[in-house]
């Protein structure tokens, strides 16, 4: 016979299931790329437009590394969670395959920065400070192939970066936003 106590206590108990990729990681995963997919489409070139193209919010990369920070998987799974969301980027890039190596990487950065840093005080940043990392790694990376793909260095860097650091910022406020909101969701410990 279950009582009040009892039913209370499951509603409110938190999972500890970090760190695997599973179906229920990748479920995770496929509802955040296609919400990001989503406001790729609508936010995202509303605020390029708005902006003058001085913030071009990537909300793939925010998808991404929400579900880092939620699932914590190690640097390999980390890598498949980046090249699945590249995946996803290729439907809408004008410069096909660059994001696997910029988000494959940016993906393992957010995993080393999440499983280093989740634990004490500083923990409460991570979000904020890992997205911001590796969408401007993510941006970077992007940046330099792009660059010597059509061999136009100054003019290129000259032009991306604000926008890199713009989306970075944009990116890492969302994603700070959302990370306890989406715990609290998913019954997933911080």
């Amino acid at each position: 016979m279950a009582t009040a106590s009892n039913a209370q206590q499951a509603r409110t108990v938190n999972t500890v299931d970090h760190g695997k990729l599973d179906v229920r990681a990748l479920v995770l995963l496929a509802v955040l790329l296609a919400a990001g997919f989503i406001l790729n489409f609508t936010v995202g070139k509303a605020i390029s437009s708005l902006s003058g193209g001085v913030i071009s919010p990537e909300f793939i990369i925010s998808a991404f590394c929400l579900t880092i920070l939620v699932v914590r998987p190690n640097v390999p799974q980390a890598l498949v969670i980046g090249l699945i969301s590249a995946a996803v980027i290729q439907i809408t890039t004008t410069s096909p395959f660059i994001d696997f190596a910029a988000e494959g990487v940016a993906a393992m950065l957010m995993a080393v920065i999440v499983n280093a840093g989740m634990r004490g005080g500083a923990k409460k940043l991570v979000p904020a400070i890992g997205t911001f990392v590796s969408t401007v790694v993510s941006g970077c990376i992007f940046m330099v192939i792009k660059m010597a793909m059509l061999g136009v260095v100054a003019q290129l860097a000259a032009a991306m970066l604000p926008v890199v650091i713009a989306t970075g910022l944009f990116n890492a406020i969302l994603v700070q936003a959302l990370y306890i909101p989406v715990c609290k969701a998913l019954k997933v410990s911080e």
